[in-house]
């Protein structure tokens, strides 16, 4: 068959491939597009029925000759298609192309017809969901196991497991579930990838009984039930979670796990990959050209996975081969961010330098980094400006662009520091651990840093592989210098942390038994750890122990047995060093063998003293953690013994928090003299924080977690909060009664009467304790009390007095 020839050849028909379709036109460019499947956009054709498709980032403008807009499956498919049409761009459908060969100028492109088409430039815009993630666990392949929904109107009064925490699997579960019982698995405890607008839709559904999810879950493995099982069901689901392996009987598994490149084929096109990583993506140059002259790559396949993103980049792309400068769509936001950094005015420079002066961001694609720019700031502090103080709650993730900042090793000596220079990033500890600021970081001389919030951070640690391992290998290092061998050289540690693992464990889950053979040493890496020996045939608890502090080195040191029971007090993670690497570096290093030997005497000390004391005394340390103490940085306490019930502390919270109480004194479990009200527990990962579509929920720097003036009242906060804490009131001020406007004018409440507005139309805002933040005496519950009742006190005090 005779080749065709055009100046510019368009591979795929997504938003990407048809809007460079419809700009080539409008130019008057020759052009191309082939797309495999019978109709344009293939991937949102396979939508299911009635989708609302979104249209993020709203911060960045539209540029193309094709409109959209935030709107139904249907809708966008159409305007679409009429855009497409009206553009009078060339389109060919089921024009599979097979293999491209040649150089820029002679681009041969095979289709699977055996036809031929000819081009000057190459414009890859193919996506991945040709190439779906599969559940790689056994029986993933069974009949009743797919891995896209075209429409969920056909399935009905099945009991179906859907996979994934992304906006597929959401989107997917909330519309099965009109006419299905839908559970969905989330590997995690949050849906940290969504969008804005799925978070808040699924955690309604899940809220309000819906659907249902099972969050730190994922597969085992499946299996066919075989005709006439009691159940009715075709499937058995192995499903791992926090607390063992359960099963799930269902009739049909919807995997939606997303999806990787197209690697053969587009290697096959000459196109080099950054990494063998499977996730990987080309690299593309500012003007999407691969290491290929002449070859273009926009869209998901270049790192750019939103809808928006692609159109413009289609746009720009043919404005980039026409040789006409056009800067791309997020430009001007980007060089706003680096305005006030010397030398980086242009934004690709800026790109250029982050991407060589830190390790850690070097494997993501220019556009890649782009997006994640966008969620980040860019700080210049001076020299000596304190970036993160010690004992802080922050917890934004920090990347050093230029220049260096100091670490204050010793609080009581500012000089005594440890310099992070250029490439390093530091806030990685208190990311993953929810704890305070370990110590206080100063800028030094020139210092640029890349400032990434929590949310952003993390996102960025679950979808890129390379990134998560550099952030873990750099907590594990950081974490067994500074909390086990503080004076060892970091480059002596480094064959040491290459040998830890990260362990999981549930509530409740034993690291190590008492008695048990010692092979390993526990550094709690987030969550917390009772200790308990048996005492009377009981165990009992003797000691609690938040992240930062480490357990297991007293019986490797005396090479004996576990002395004690050692229990998550929550979920919690540790970093294990096995026993065997522990005994070589103290081998290494007699010094820091002669101070661990002394820590460990004084805890075998104190650990003698507790197996003399009655039960009762474990027992209070016990009910405390079961009341979320063990997550908790800030807890109330009420001495039962002196309270005189005169409510004296709900009246100051109330006051202080216009009208309306955040405490519930008689509310709450109570043990001997010790009462646990009602209140906020200002947790270390509050559970609160997850799942905010507004992002509202933040903590001070001295740990009061509270909710912002931008919270939308969607209630995720209150359904999220273990300890019923959070409650949903009416937005603005909350009327407070007023005789002289009760007696004049009848309005209020009268004196005395509290206030509750019945209008269910009202908007409403989330309320809890927010430790009077703003208040300088502290906490109003506490200062209100007239005979020491209450006291605010951190967990690891009062069980030091419990002890």
């Amino acid at each position: 068959m005779a080749s065709e020839r055009y100046t510019i050849a368009i591979v795929g028909a997504g938003p990407g491939g048809l809007s460079a379709a419809a700009r080539a036109a409008e130019t008057g460019a020759s052009h191309i597009l082939l797309e495999a499947a019978p109709q344009l956009a293939n991937t949102i054709y396979r939508y299911q029925k009635g989708k609302h498709v979104m249209a993020e980032p709203g911060q960045l403008p539209l540029r193309a000759a094709i409109g959209f807009e935030a709107g139904t499956r249907e809708r966008i498919l159409k305007t679409w298609q009429q855009g497409l049409e009206k553009s009078g761009a060339n389109v060919r459908y089921r024009a599979e192309v097979v293999a491209i060969e040649g150089e820029q100028g002679k681009f041969r492109l095979k289709l699977a017809d055996g036809s031929e088409v000819r081009a000057e430039h190459v414009v890859l815009g193919i996506g991945l969901q040709g190439n779906l993630r599969r559940m790689e666990v056994p029986g993933d392949t069974l009949p009743d196991v797919q891995y896209q929904l075209d429409d969920p109107d056909a399935y009905s009064d099945e009991t179906i497991v859907v996979v994934g925490a992304g906006d597929a699997a959401i989107e997917n579960a909330l519309a099965l579930a009109a006419n299905n019982n839908v559970i969905i698995l989330n590997r995690r405890d949050e849906f940290t990838r969504a969008k804005e607008g799925n978070l808040r839709d699924i955690m309604r559904g899940i809220d309000s009984g819906q659907l249902e999810c099972m969050y730190n879950a994922s597969p085992k493995g499946v299996s066919e039930l075989g005709p006439g099982h009691p159940s009715g069901k075709r499937l058995r689901l192995e499903v791992k979670t926090k607390d063992g392996v359960s099963e799930v009987l269902c009739d049909r598994i919807v995997a939606r796990l997303g999806a990787l490149p197209p690697r053969a084929f587009v290697e096959g096109c000459g196109v080099v990959f950054p990494s063998d990583d499977p996730a990987a993506v080309p690299s593309v140059s500012p003007r999407y050209e691969s290491n290929v002259p002449g070859l273009y790559i926009i869209g998901a396949l270049a790192g750019y996975p939103l809808i928006k993103q692609c159109i413009n980049q289609g746009y720009e792309v043919v404005e980039f081969i026409c040789g006409r400068d056009v800067e791309p769509a997020d430009e001007g936001l980007l060089r706003a961010k680096f305005a006030g950094v010397p030398g980086l005015t242009k934004v690709n420079l800026a790109i250029v330098q982050i991407r060589s002066n830190i390790p850690l961001f070097a494997g993501l694609t220019p556009l890649q980094l782009r997006e994640f720019l966008l969620d980040s700031d860019i700080r210049t502090p001076a020299p000596g400006e304190v970036v993160v103080q010690l004992n802080d709650y922050t917890n934004t993730f920090f990347s050093i662009l230029r220049g260096s900042v100091h670490i204050q090793i010793d609080p009581q000596d500012p000089s005594h520091t440890v310099k992070l220079g250029v490439g390093k990033f530091f806030g990685e500890m208190s990311l993953i651990s929810g704890r305070r600021r370990a110590a206080t970081i100063v800028a030094g001389e020139d210092c640029v840093l890349i400032e990434t919030p929590r949310r952003s951070m993390n996102k960025l640690i679950q979808s890129v592989e390379a990134v998560r391992r550099t952030v873990d290998e750099t907590f594990l290092l950081r974490a067994i210098r500074m909390h086990i061998a503080p004076d060892v050289p970091e480059d002596d540690l480094v064959e040491v942390a290459h040998t830890a693992r990260i362990r999981q464990f549930a509530p409740g889950e034993a690291l190590f038994k008492e008695g048990d053979a010692a092979d390993s040493l526990h550094l709690v890496r987030s969550g917390s750890v009772t200790i308990a020996h048996e005492i009377g045939g009981r165990e009992i608890v003797i000691a609690y122990l938040p992240s930062g502090n480490y357990v297991g080195e007293l019986a490797l040191l005396t090479d004996s047995p576990r002395t004690a029971t050692v229990r998550a007090a929550v979920a919690s993670e540790t970093i294990e060093l096995p026993g065997m690497v522990f005994r070589e570096l103290l081998a290494c290093f007699p010094d820091l063998e002669t101070e661990l030997k002394a820590k460990a005497q004084a805890r075998l000390s104190a650990s003698a003293r507790m197996r003399g004391v009655k039960a009762n005394a474990g027992n209070m340390i016990e009910f405390l953690v079961a009341q979320g103490i063990g997550e908790a940085t800030d807890v109330l306490l009420i001495d039962e013994s002196l309270c005189v019930g005169c409510d004296n502390c709900e009246k100051a919270c109330a006051d202080t928090h216009k009208g309306t109480s955040l405490l519930d004194r008689r509310a709450g479990p109570s043990f001997a003299s010790v009462h646990v009200p009602t209140s906020c527990r200002h947790c270390e990962h509050p559970h609160c924080m997850k799942e905010c579509p507004p992002d509202a929920i933040h903590r001070t720097p001295e740990g009061e977690v509270y909710i912002a003036d931008n919270c939308i009242g969607c209630g995720n906060c209150e359904q999220n909060c273990p300890y019923g804490v959070i409650q949903m009131a009416v937005k603005g001020e909350t009327e407070k009664p007023s005789l002289w406007k009760w007696l004049l004018f009848g309005q209020g409440p009268a004196p005395g009467a509290e206030f509750h507005s019945e209008d269910k139309t009202l908007p409403k805002k989330a309320v809890k304790c927010d430790m009077c933040k703003d208040q300088s005496g502290g906490p109003a519950c506490v200062r209100a009390c007239p005979t020491g009742a209450a006291i605010r006190v951190s967990p690891a005090e009062f069980m030091a007095i419990a002890r």
